[in-house]
């Protein structure tokens, strides 16, 4: 070799050591890219968390839809590339000048891979292990493509700095960033192209607006750096200790940062729950508080004696708790009141219906502090319809309130106005916390009206007579605890304990039996018998193509988030974000708009964190109207049409008109109230 050629192959070798390419101990092995194609990764998944979903997102929303989800693919992305690049050295067998080439290619052959374990494990929503196996491959597969891609980069730099002859400064530009965001530019124009080729335009048409990129993208940065820091802090405390304890007893410092880390969970897991458990007997104490609306003795002078909390009732005021009291005041009187509190209207059932009420309504509610136990509570409720003469009424309405206790009062006035004040409802309390809260009080809930509503069928079959139309009600988590009462019963259940109508509105999508009425065909489910609707129309062109009126209802909003996030979004991409999603459309004048926005789309991890917030803005409180996880606009046609209980058209709109006035009055007298209105 001649010297001017040696001297070349110096130089480049002084370069690549400069810019970090080689180190010193040429037996050692390179370092873990492991780092680099996580940020490839996040890079390349961050202009996804941007894509459109079911409601507008603030910027404080988008960063943490951004910071959570490019996070979380950093971190899974790191350990998908540290098994790839395990798997490369044991490949390699301990040769370092072969495990970067290995490694590469690996990476390149986690690919195909990935893609034939998605191809043999198709998803399933109710699979959860399937969907782990099916995510693992998907990470590996994605982590690898990335890794591969990022790798040839390096090499290209790499080449087109010896080339160029510059040194090291080419080759030393970290690349992560820029290749990710190439690689989320290409796979967006790839699946773009076959949107095209499917008849889709991919447009935004129907989305919701766009967030602040500038303040979301700030929001996202101290998302992750807080928990950057945070872990970091975590990693150096656990250092720290492991150092100090290893000085001074038996054991590694490996060994002590182990015991150091489950320390710091264990500090984390005992912190959070004293958190959680004094902002948990904070919430209770604001929803059992006694905060009178009018005046300390309005139980005994507001409400009715066919009302539980009322003059001669065995349902004490105290007990009830807030939305129960708040349940009670609100009830439909059947005739004008002699001296009504000041700036309530007249709202009668007489005034608004124009024709004779048929009689008081009933509304039978105990609270969770009126009894010890559910048993308690059940035997209290049934003495309590016996008192008020509940039986005797022509329809009566099992109700399951939400996890607070809230009644939706626009549904029991619909009912009352509807009725003429023949009907009777009866409701029992199971949590005092909201419901995102009270996730875990579901099967107590469960059993709670289970026993109750067996309770009420006895009563009736041995009672002498004409017995009422028995009809269910719920809400958001009380239609969940409701329907749950007939898991694994499908509408057979319904029959058997005799209900004959049912009307749930905005039911969690974690709820079992709507899905097993609305999955796969079912011998105890008579599919007639059920539909899931948007709004009033579609439920007449229902009634139109079936030729009857479903006896099973569940309006659930397209745009709803509470209908449609679930854990599941982490693995399984739902049918309503598939090829057979609803069209979207307008709806109706004054109702919730149809199918879902042609441009949103599953993405792994991004979906979950978008349903969640999601999910968050549809319980917003606002207007009147029909909207999200906003139902009350609609009940007035849905409880006359499922329930059976007609009316005239002008009625029908005087009602809705009466109900808008009575939501005005009742968020002014009842503001007063802690977290009344909120």
């Amino acid at each position: 070799m001649s010297r001017a050629a040696c001297a070349r192959s110096t130089m480049r070798a002084m370069r690549r050591q400069l810019s970090g390419r080689t180190r010193r101990d040429p037996g050692a092995p390179p370092p873990s890219r492991a780092p680099d194609v996580g940020l490839v990764v996040a890079a390349a998944t961050a202009p996804g968390t941007f894509a459109p979903s079911l409601s507008a997102r603030s910027a404080v929303d988008q960063g943490l839809v951004t910071g959570l989800t490019t996070g979380l693919h950093y971190l899974l992305s790191v350990g998908a590339q540290e098994v790839l690049e395990g798997t490369a050295r044991f490949l390699t067998a301990g040769t370092a000048s072969r495990s970067v080439v290995r490694t590469l290619a690996v990476d390149a052959a986690a690919v195909p891979l990935g893609l034939a374990a998605l191809r043999l494990l198709p998803p399933r929503a109710d699979d959860p292990v399937r969907g782990l196996l099916r995510q693992a491959a998907w990470r590996l597969g994605a982590t690898g493509l990335n890794g591969a891609v990022l790798g040839a980069a390096q090499r290209g730099a790499e080449a087109l700095d010896d080339r160029l002859r510059f040194g090291g400064r080419l080759a030393a530009v970290p690349l992560a960033v820029p290749v990710g965001l190439g690689v989320a530019y290409v796979l967006d124009r790839v699946r773009a192209g076959r949107e095209a080729d499917a008849g889709g335009d991919g447009s935004a048409d129907g989305a919701t607006p766009a967030a602040p990129r500038l303040g979301s993208v700030g929001v996202a940065v101290g998302v992750v750096g807080g928990l950057a820091a945070v872990a970091y802090g975590e990693h150096a405390l656990a250092g720290l200790a492991a150092r100090r304890l290893a000085a001074v007893l038996p054991g590694s410092v490996p060994f002590w940062r182990l015991v150091g880390h489950a320390g710091a969970l264990a500090a984390l897991e005992a912190g959070a729950a004293w958190v959680w458990q004094r902002a948990m007997r904070k919430i209770e104490a604001t929803t059992s508080a006694e905060v009178a609306v009018f005046e300390a003795d309005e139980a005994q002078r507001w409400v009715p004696p066919t009302v539980s909390g009322g003059p001669g009732s065995l349902v004490s005021w105290d007990g009830m708790g807030r939305d129960g009291r708040l349940h009670a005041l609100a009830v439909v009187r059947a005739r004008p009141l002699a001296d009504p509190p000041p700036g309530v209207p007249d709202l009668s059932i007489e005034t608004v219906m124009g024709e004779p009420a048929r009689a008081e309504p009933v509304q039978v509610y105990v609270g969770l502090d009126n009894g010890a136990t559910p048993r308690e509570r059940v035997e209290l409720a049934l003495a309590e319809l016996e008192r008020t003469g509940a039986l005797d009424r022509s329809l009566l309405v099992l109700v399951s309130p939400t996890g607070t206790g809230y009644v939706n009062y626009v549904a029991t006035a619909a009912l009352q106005y509807l009725a003429l004040g023949d009907v009777a409802t009866v409701a029992l309390q199971y949590s005092k916390r909201p419901s995102p809260l009270s996730l875990g009080m579901v099967r107590g809930a469960r059993e709670q009206n289970r026993m109750l509503w067996l309770r009420v069928l006895r009563e009736l079959r041995d009672r002498p007579g004409p017995r009422p139309r028995v009809a269910v009600f719920g809400e958001s988590l009380g239609a969940h605890t409701s329907q749950d009462v007939f898991l694994h019963w499908g509408t057979l259940g319904l029959d058997a304990m005799g209900i004959d109508r049912a009307l749930w509105i905005g039911t969690p999508h974690g709820s079992g039996w709507m899905r097993q009425v609305t999955g796969s065909d079912r011998l105890d489910v008579e599919r007639d018998a059920v539909a899931v609707v948007n709004d009033s129309a579609q439920l007449a062109d229902v009634v139109a193509a079936r030729g009857s009126t479903p006896r099973f209802v569940l309006l659930s909003h397209d745009n709803d988030g509470v209908t449609k996030f679930g854990p599941d979004l982490l693995w399984y991409p739902p049918d309503w974000l598939g090829p057979s999603r609803p069209r979207h459309e307008p709806g109706p004048a004054g109702s919730s708009p149809r199918g879902i926005p042609p441009a949103m789309r599953w993405r792994p991890v991004t979906s979950f964190f978008q349903g969640l917030i999601d999910m968050k803005n549809a319980q917003v409180a606002g207007p009147f109207g029909a909207f999200q996880h906003d139902y009350r606009a609609d009940l007035p046609r849905f409880l006359s049409e499922v329930i059976g209980l007609p009316a005239t058209p002008e009625q029908l709109t005087r009602i809705e008109e009466t109900l808008r006035v009575r939501e005005s009055v009742r968020e002014k007298l009842f503001a007063v109230v802690p977290g009344a209105v909120d």
